[in-house]
């Protein structure tokens, strides 16, 4: 008997500085009249129960897509890593009767729709806890699947061991990696710097005509 994919909350990844976009929030710029933001919302709220954005500072700036906004509990801006435990010890008091988290970036308005079922497939499949995404030949480490009963062994990587690199941690527990074409449209493009936000707006028109 097929086991049954067990549902996801969806975590919006928001917590960066944004650097090469010259600071500021990368998922507030806007693409095809709409923030990128909206556009991960749209793509991804189908696929889980319920979403979370992760986010540093003032949290009123994201109250327009009425979610809940949590900020890193480790500081110093630790990464990707921060976010995601950000996220596992939100549903761990709020939701728990949820078991699995899935993350994307809030940058990536292309995400595809089948995300969160072949993440949760292929973990199934390779028997290991952990999935994440990967297109053109390159993992996705920030856009995957985690369970929340990992979470205090991330916290300790985290704060004991100062560890920061995504796959490090992952490939600890067993990891399986989803591949996804990148015709037309690449669906983990994201818009790191200002030059990529017109390469957006053409691939939209792409996208939407796929």
């Amino acid at each position: 008997m097929t086991e049954p994919v067990p549902p996801a909350l969806g975590l919006l990844l928001a917590g960066g500085l944004a650097r090469r976009m010259g600071g500021g929030d990368k998922p507030l710029r806007m693409i095809a009249g709409r923030s990128i933001l909206a556009h991960v919302v749209e793509r991804l709220a189908p696929q889980c129960d319920g979403l979370l954005i992760n986010a540093n500072g003032d949290p009123a700036r994201f109250a327009a897509y009425g979610l809940p906004v949590v900020a890193d509990s480790v500081p110093d801006f630790a990464g990707p890593l921060a976010g995601v435990l950000a996220g596992l010890d939100w549903m761990a008091d709020n939701r728990p009767d949820l078991g699995w988290m899935a993350s994307v970036a809030a940058d990536t308005p292309f995400i595809p729709a089948d995300l969160v079922a072949r993440l949760q497939e292929a973990r199934l499949r390779a028997a290991v806890p952990l999935a994440c995404a990967a297109s053109g030949g390159w993992t996705h480490p920030v856009i995957g699947l985690w369970p929340v009963a990992l979470r205090e062994d991330l916290r300790r990587a985290l704060t004991q061991e100062q560890e920061r690199k995504i796959d490090r941690w992952t490939a600890r527990h067993g990891v399986a990696a989803v591949e996804w074409p990148v015709a037309p449209v690449d669906p983990f493009f994201n818009a790191n710097k200002p030059e990529d936000l017109a390469e957006a707006e053409r691939l939209y028109a792409a996208f939407r005509a796929a």
